[in-house]
């Protein structure tokens, strides 16, 4: 009896030895299964969590300064384009229109002035001088009657004329001479009809230039009372709005920014996972924020550059001791469907893409 218990006491250790190197064989197998497996189903896909909802969210900005004096939207509200966001008193910008709007009317005004002398003087200085030209013949003319007689006179013996006579003719000579001159000199002061109506033009041009510059600050000043409202240039939804009622804005000064409805996925993938990856394959995702959700996409473009390669403090690797460290490239997915229209998608939401490479 005790032969066989001291049998069996040494058989059950053997027997529990074996069993259990049976079991981690089987263990070893069924792992090396799994691991083969899994290998086999993911060698055609490219996997990352290091993917993100992505969007563009446009800055508002006012273009003129002023005080704000009504606020139509909230935060986190969807908007049209077109919809006002918010107004700034218009009342400086409504009394420069106005006073935009006077100097353009006053410039009209002078410029008809101007061009109705403009058109006299093209009309009255002809005459002019050919009145003057008229006057000069005929002084001309009596001044010629008046050398003739006075030649006559002094060629007359003493006893056929009187000295009184004599001088007569020579005073008419005179006179003669004298309204000749001043005929001369109206006719050289009417013989600027050339430079007369080149000053009326120049000034009438000059009055266009005033025009001109009138009508662009009427425009500007109508510019700038528009811009007093300032609405949403693109539907989508408002989000970090930081003015108020009452606040003083400058022009470029970000107040509010617009999420526009278009959202993709940027998934950084690792640089040796980017080979099999070309534009076009197929996308799965799943959002962490919404488990239920399942999108579908494609790859649309891959980034010429790392990330860090676009960093604001890119790594200086020509200093130091190097250590190389594997890379991610952004990979932009466009999203196909799956998108629920009543519950958008905010940006920046942790996604898990798995690209088919087939």
């Amino acid at each position: 009896m005790n032969d066989q218990t001291a049998i069996r006491s040494q058989t059950q250790p053997a027997a529990r030895n074996m069993r259990a190197k049976m079991l981690l064989l089987l263990l070893a197998v069924l792992a090396a299964g799994v691991a083969g497996g899994y290998w086999f189903v993911t060698k055609d896909r490219a996997t990352t969590d290091d993917a993100y909802t992505d969007g563009r969210a446009v800055a508002i900005a006012p273009r003129v300064a002023g005080l704000v004096v009504a606020l139509a939207v909230a935060d986190n509200r969807p908007v049209k384009a077109g919809d006002l966001l918010f107004r700034i008193d218009p009342a400086p910008f409504q009394a420069a229109r106005d006073q935009a709007a006077a100097s353009l009317s006053v410039s009209q005004a002078q410029r008809a002035n101007a061009l109705s002398t403009l058109q006299t003087v093209r009309t009255t200085a002809p005459a002019r001088l050919d009145m003057a030209r008229a006057r000069l013949a005929a002084t001309r003319a009596e001044q010629a009657k008046a050398q003739a007689d006075f030649a006559r006179q002094k060629s007359l013996p003493r006893e056929a004329t009187t000295r009184q006579e004599l001088d007569s003719a020579n005073a008419a000579l005179r006179t003669a001479d004298a309204q000749v001159a001043q005929a001369d000199a109206a006719v050289r002061e009417a013989d600027v009809l050339d430079d007369a109506i080149a000053q009326a033009e120049a000034r009438v041009h000059e009055l266009d230039g005033q025009i001109a510059l009138a009508k662009a600050q009427l425009d500007l000043a109508t510019l700038n009372l528009g811009w007093t409202e300032v609405t949403a240039p693109q539907d989508g939804w408002i989000t970090k709005r930081s003015v108020e009622a009452g606040n003083y804005v400058s022009p470029g000064q970000a107040t509010m920014s617009l999420v526009t409805p278009e959202v993709w996925v940027t998934a950084n993938f690792k640089e040796d996972q980017l080979d099999r990856l070309t534009p076009g394959q197929k996308v799965a995702m799943t959002v962490d924020a919404y488990p239920g959700l399942k999108l579908r996409g494609h790859v649309d473009s891959v980034q010429f550059g790392s990330g860090q390669r676009f960093s604001v403090f890119p790594a200086e690797n020509a200093t130091g001791n190097f250590v190389k460290i594997v890379q991610r490239v952004p990979v932009k997915i466009v999203i196909d469907s799956g998108l629920d229209p009543n519950r958008p998608l905010p940006l920046g939401l942790s996604v898990v893409p798995t690209v088919d490479l087939q």
